[in-house]
């Protein structure tokens, strides 16, 4: 029996948690509900005492078998593995990584932002296994990213590294980003933003689309579906989403030139569809050259998150 390590992905409603072989074979994986009540104080214990208890059961042992344990967290981690706030989880200026070693007998505990770690996990046994230079982009309620260069995440020197989502993309775009910016790609192409685009789209033209049914109830989802069966309007909201996605990844492309782009998040369930519309874009912004990243769907999905986890104690 070979060291095992653990991947933890801490989010807003409840932490995965998955046991795995140091090769990357995911052995098993469940969740503890997230208590956010006292500043989210009863996170780490949750999970550690999920931890003993899982371990327990299998008859393996913390120090003996346990090579370490990584952990995602939602929000910027600074290179000593504090974090100042995760918003969704009301911690402030706590060292998670410090914590949860301590909770777990001294074993080591590695920390990183959910985005890059998730990155991390595409790179290892996802949709960019094989390659050593990735960079994801991960379309949900917001617009995540990770940049890996050399099998190792770039997280900057303020934890920024790879927050693509609130890269300003457009000049004409007058609301607020939750960021406190305007015109960030998340504002457009996130899965919030997409509808909202939708919204805008429906109440400045009177053209004819099966979206009007939805009205102001509309999704993501509802807009890809139409898209793809032919609807105008639903087709100029993604090819608007594309557009500014297009902008992005030529702007990665001309910073840190990965050699593959890897998609995720719940929007990129549109599939082949959608990259070929980013493509599309990307193609138009970096004439420079034909030697570029290709631009690949993420195959983890949720799981994600722990496989990077995993990966940053190896």
């Amino acid at each position: 029996m070979g060291m095992k390590c653990i991947g933890i992905d801490v989010g807003g409603t409840s932490v995965k948690i998955g046991l795995f072989e140091t090769t990357g074979e995911l052995l098993d994986k469940w969740e503890v509900k997230t208590r956010k009540e006292n500043g989210g104080a009863n996170i780490l214990p949750d999970v550690a005492a999920s931890i003993r208890g899982k371990l327990q059961e299998r008859g393996l042992e913390l120090k003996k078998d346990i090579a370490g344990a990584g952990l995602g967290v939602p929000g910027p981690v600074l290179p000593d593995g504090s974090v100042e706030v995760c918003v969704n989880l009301g911690w402030r200026n706590i060292n998670p990584q410090k914590e949860l070693s301590e909770l777990l007998d001294g074993i080591p505990v590695k920390s990183g932002n959910d985005a890059n770690v998730a990155a991390l996990g595409e790179m290892w046994q996802g949709g960019g296994k094989g390659c050593r230079d990735l960079v994801m982009i991960t379309l949900g309620t917001g617009v995540g990213g990770g940049v890996i260069i050399d099998q190792k995440i770039i997280a900057g020197r303020h934890g920024l590294g790879g927050e693509i989502g609130h890269i300003h993309v457009r000049d004409e775009e007058t609301e607020h980003c939750n960021c406190g910016g305007v015109g960030c790609l998340e504002q457009v192409s996130s899965a919030t933003g997409i509808a909202r685009e939708a919204r805008r789209r429906m109440a400045a033209t009177d053209k004819d689309s099966v979206l009007r049914k939805a009205g102001d109830r509309v999704t993501a989802k509802d807009v890809l579906d139409a898209a793809k069966e032919g609807d105008e309007l639903a087709l100029e909201v993604t090819e608007t989403v594309g557009h500014y996605l297009g902008v992005a990844l030529a702007t990665a492309s001309m910073i840190v030139d990965p050699e593959v782009f890897v998609i995720g998040g719940g929007v990129s369930r549109a599939g082949q569809f959608l990259l070929d519309v980013i493509r599309k874009y990307y193609e138009q912004f970096t004439p420079i050259s034909k030697n570029k990243a290709r631009i690949v769907l993420a195959t983890l999905g949720n799981d994600a998150g722990i496989y990077g986890a995993a990966r940053l104690i190896l």
